[in-house]
């Protein structure tokens, strides 16, 4: 509990010694060492961690004045008014002193405290931290994982449509070849000297187009061709009615338009020599080129 000793204490003091003083004499009686006693006591009780701190000491120091104030009122002789007053600067003393160490000890506990505070908030902090760096590397894993499980679905996709391309290839009996996997498609999947395709002929166009909705990034160039029978320019628009006819059912059994392109040749690039039957046959044909994978045709080198 703090004790609190106002000013007006030293006041009330003062003037009891110097009314005792006025009853007996014009002129009180006091020394030097009385004086600064007094004003020591001043200073003590306006400092507040005197009254906080030392509370009994000031008491002390208090009383001590206080009796060498009836000594000078009683106009005792001046060496016992000086012995009285120095007890009670040295009290005041000692009150101080009391006071200024209480006070050290204060700050070094609110120090240490302050301390304990700033080494549990790093040691929250780095903890919070470390939480959150566990958290990232768990969450960091895990989307290594996933990757990694997407990588293995993706890989098994793509292993699954390579497989089913190859098998649907085997059975349209496609080549292999610089400008991608050839389907030919003879003249016998058309009408005599038409460009209609016959059922078989779409049928064979089917697989076609089924393979190409499974490979999104392959495009087709389609290709006509005629024998030497006729007139060129009959057999150049034959070949490219042909060729036109496979790009348009290609086209209306799913297959995006710019994934398809078409030409027409004519009587030109041959497979055979045009000196039989079955040799001119041969050469009445549409080509299929179904590019590599994310790849364009090729344009065909041109003709010697």
């Amino acid at each position: 509990m703090k004790t609190s000793f106002p000013k007006s204490l030293v006041q009330a003091l003062t003037l009891a010694g110097v009314l005792s003083l006025a009853a007996c004499s014009s002129t009180p009686t006091t020394t030097p060492t009385l004086d600064e006693a007094r004003a020591d006591f001043v200073a003590a009780n306006n400092n507040p961690a005197v009254s906080s701190y030392a509370p009994n000491e000031f008491r002390q120091a208090s009383e001590a004045l206080d009796r060498a104030n009836q000594a000078a009122a009683k106009r005792e002789d001046l060496n016992t008014i000086d012995r009285l007053a120095y007890v009670a600067k040295q009290r005041i003393a000692t009150a101080q002193e009391v006071a200024k160490a209480k006070t050290a000890e204060a700050d070094i506990a609110n120090a240490s405290r302050e301390r304990d505070r700033v080494q549990l908030e790093a040691r929250t902090a780095e903890a919070e931290r470390a939480k959150r760096d566990a958290a990232a590397a768990q969450a960091q894993a895990a989307d290594a994982q996933m990757q990694a499980q997407a990588a293995q679905q993706q890989a098994a996709q793509l292993a699954e449509r390579s497989s089913r391309l190859e098998a649907l290839l085997v059975e349209l009996h496609a080549q292999k070849t610089e400008r991608g996997m050839v389907v030919t498609i003879g003249d016998v999947l058309f009408g005599t000297d038409r460009a209609e395709l016959t059922p078989a002929g779409m049928a064979t166009v089917r697989k076609l187009a089924e393979v190409m909705m499974q490979n999104p990034d392959r495009s087709v160039l389609v290709e006509g061709f005629t024998d030497s029978t006729g007139s060129s320019a009959h057999n150049k628009d034959l070949s490219e009615r042909r060729a036109q006819s496979v790009a348009q059912a290609l086209t209306s059994l799913g297959v995006p338009r710019q994934r398809v392109d078409m030409r027409g040749y004519g009587e030109a690039y041959p497979v055979a020599a045009n000196d039989t039957a079955s040799n001119r046959q041969l050469n009445r044909r549409v080509e299929i080129v179904l590019s590599n994978e994310g790849a364009t045709v090729p344009p065909r080198a041109a003709q010697r």
